[in-house]
């Protein structure tokens, strides 16, 4: 029966999935919105910058939360972009 029990038994993941999760950072970032054109200029070019992963728009914060992979980018990276499209962020 000793057997029985073992084969019942599943590896456990969970350590793995918590990898994926600790490699995730979201920060929130304050920016000059002033429409919903800049909230779209944001979601369209940010969006595909590499190792986003969310990406939340606020208007009437004037905010972005944006997740990302630490391992593909980095806070910087993230904020030239944010430059480069001519909405300059700051951390909050």
């Amino acid at each position: 029966m000793p057997l029985m029990y073992a084969a019942d038994t599943k590896p456990a993941k969970p350590q793995t999935e918590t990898t994926k999760q600790s490699n995730k950072r979201t920060v929130v970032l304050h920016c000059d919105l002033h429409c919903q054109g800049c909230c779209d200029k944001i979601m369209k070019n940010i969006a595909w910058e590499k190792g986003v992963k969310d990406l939340v728009c606020d208007l009437r914060k004037k905010t972005v939360t944006v997740t990302y992979d630490t391992r593909k980018t980095d806070l910087e990276t993230l904020l030239k972009a944010f430059e480069k499209i001519g909405k300059p962020a700051t951390l909050l």
